[in-house]
């Protein structure tokens, strides 16, 4: 170690320190990670210092968290941790808006509920939720326009909103008027699409309107949510709506819905009526959270400024409700929702562009951003945008997140032969065995296929050859594409994965071939 000479013995120690001769790690000090445990949810401990990090709604600007990183980084298994260490603090209710039935078994594990749209559930859209029919409105045409291209046809848009007030106007509501009861003092009960498109279909058959064209795609429009066995939205609700935010942990399953669409307008709808219900609950006193809504994988959802996943975020402080949003995508999350949140979650990212967008909407440096890049499975890197201004850096490394069981980690082994030119080694990709059942579950498979090939990799003491999974996962009628994309999120390069191919190709004839090197389009 060097010494260092002052030669002017008039220097104060805070001129030394403005000359960066001695800088502090990037990391806040313990008295502002290290919370009460009584009030706080422990995370991990800190990369420098090895300071306990307890995360608590009351130190930071809000309660809504971000986590993104690559699959296999870890986000699923930090969510259960995360909501589960919130239910033993505060009670705090969990919803998770499920896209690919992810969290299904682990919320039967630990005794929660699960809801599974598409599968013997039905949510009305038409359901009102204690608000006045003219918001639902409003609310119905705003997600129809962020869901398909209806705002381009201003005609059609306006036909679907009169059809629908038409149909609560026909089951005797009162626009503007909420909470509506029959002479038997029980709530009425809404419309359903099916009305909707009765009253299109009435207005078509009269034969006086001057653009019929305009209205026979409105009905379309409509018809595409009403046919039997795709009226996910158009049946009388049998989810309670209230239970969906009370009843502890609830996993709201969307997997049985046939498209992204369709997934997409379920969960907007859960939103709306969640934002909703917490405006007319309004602030509590008492300490905690009562709700944190999950949202993973989200991107229709949460990439639109308009949508009320953005709207929840900057209006649920007050009302004690937190909107916990992941994906591995980092750009499919709104900027209004990074700039928004109270805490990001870093975990591993490799590719330049989500970096970018990450370092740009978050502002950290460019030593933390390398230090990203190189993160580990279950590292994470954390920006808090605490409550009190600190001359300290508002993003820092955690070493480890510290979860209720380990993380199951599955590799897959890369020959030397399949790397790209110039390198003569072999790479070892891993990802956690819960993102593999996830995408498996994205890619079609039944749930005994999903255990199979899991059970090869545990078998395999955890390691496989890739080509063997690749053939694998053809034997399971698992297509190129959506094997090429799994291996793009592990960020294998392009010619990597064509040679993959070649050889699995030759393997499956019985045949040893030389591999070649093509460029992938797109």
């Amino acid at each position: 170690m060097g010494l260092i000479k002052v030669k002017n013995k008039k220097l104060y120690s805070s001129d030394i320190a403005s000359r960066g001769i001695i800088t502090r790690p990037p990391e806040p000090p313990a008295e502002l990670i290290a919370g009460d445990p009584t009030n706080s949810i422990y995370i991990g401990r800190t990369a420098v210092f090895n300071e306990p990090f307890h995360w608590s709604y009351e130190n930071v600007t809000n309660p809504h968290i971000a986590a993104v990183g690559i699959s296999g980084a870890g986000k699923s298994y930090f969510i259960k941790t995360f909501l589960t260490r919130a239910y033993f603090v505060w009670k705090t209710n969990a919803l998770i808006i499920d896209w690919a039935g992810e969290y299904r078994d682990w919320v039967k594990q630990v005794g929660g509920k699960v809801l599974a749209l598409g599968k013997g559930s039905y949510l009305n859209l038409l359901d009102l939720a204690g608000m006045r029919p003219l918001d639902r409105v409003k609310q119905i045409s705003r997600s129809l326009e962020i869901l398909t291209d209806i705002g381009s046809y201003p005609e059609q848009k306006r036909l679907t909103e009169e059809a629908i007030e038409r149909a609560y106007v026909n089951k005797g509501f009162k626009m503007s008027e909420r909470n509506q009861k029959d002479a038997l003092g029980n709530l009425m009960a809404p419309p359903t699409l099916k009305n909707v498109l009765e009253v299109l279909e009435e207005k078509l058959s009269a034969g006086t309107y001057e653009f019929p064209v305009e209205l026979e795609n409105a009905i379309y429009r409509v018809k595409k949510f009403t046919r039997e066995g795709e009226d996910f939205f158009a049946q009388p609700s049998t989810i309670d709506l209230d239970a969906l935010i009370s009843s502890g942990m609830v996993d709201l399953d969307l997997s049985g819905l046939p498209d992204e669409t369709m997934r997409a307008l379920a969960a907007l709808s859960v939103l709306q009526f969640i934002k909703e219900k917490m405006r007319l609950t309004g602030f509590e006193k008492s300490k905690g959270l009562k709700l944190i809504i999950v949202l993973d994988e989200a991107w229709k959802i949460a990439k639109e400024e308009t949508s009320d996943a953005v709207m929840i975020v900057r209006e649920g402080r007050k009302y004690q409700f937190a909107l916990f949003v992941a994906s591995q995508n980092p750009t499919d999350i709104s900027e209004a929702i990074f700039s928004n949140v109270g805490t990001t979650f870093i975990l591993r990212v490799k590719f330049e562009k989500f970096l970018d967008y990450l370092q740009n909407s978050l502002n950290f440096s460019d030593y933390m951003r390398k230090q990203i890049a190189r993160l580990g499975v279950g590292q994470a890197a954390v920006n808090m945008a605490l409550q009190t201004s600190t001359p300290y850096p508002e993003t820092f490394l955690l070493s480890k997140i510290e979860g209720e069981e380990p993380v199951v980690e599955y590799f897959l082994d890369v020959k030397p032969k399949f790397v790209g030119e110039g390198e003569i080694v072999g790479k070892t990709l891993s990802f956690e065995r819960d993102d593999l059942r996830k995408k498996l579950r994205m890619f079609g498979l039944a749930d005994e296929k999903v255990e199979e090939i899991t059970s090869t990799f545990d078998k395999a003491n955890r390691h496989l050859d890739v080509v063997d999974f690749v053939i694998t996962l053809e034997r399971y009628d698992v297509d190129r594409n959506d094997i090429t994309g799994f291996l793009k999120d592990l960020s294998v390069e392009d010619s990597v994965i064509i040679n993959i191919f070649s050889e699995a190709d030759y393997k499956k004839l019985g045949v040893r071939g030389e591999s070649t090197e093509v460029e992938l389009s797109g």
